[in-house]
């Protein structure tokens, strides 16, 4: 049997549509881990090309990238910054709604 070969398994080659990085968000946030919600705006970042989020944030693309680092910790306002140049928002709801979906 030959040898078996595997490849790294990149979430942001996965976020093409707006639809698919909105859900990989959602799911980041339900999870209500803060470091998880970085990694996935990381993700998409990447996703969309870093570059074109950190100039759409008013960021440099080296804060950006050191802020959603596993390492990082960003503020809220570069979170919010992020989240609006991807073209997404975040929206609260109960946490009864979440438990009868």
């Amino acid at each position: 049997m030959g040898k078996l070969v595997t490849t790294p398994w990149d979430p942001a080659d996965h976020l093409a549509t707006e639809e698919d990085r909105a859900a990989y968000l959602e799911a980041a946030l339900e999870e209500g881990d803060p470091a998880l919600v970085a990694a996935a705006l990381g993700d998409i970042a990447r996703a969309k090309g870093m570059s074109q989020v950190a100039r759409e944030a008013g960021l440099g693309r080296e804060s950006l990238y050191k802020a959603l680092s596993p390492s990082g910790n960003p503020e809220f306002a570069t979170i919010m910054k992020v989240v609006s140049a991807l073209g997404l928002r975040l929206h609260v709801s109960t946490a009864a709604a979440k438990s009868t979906a």
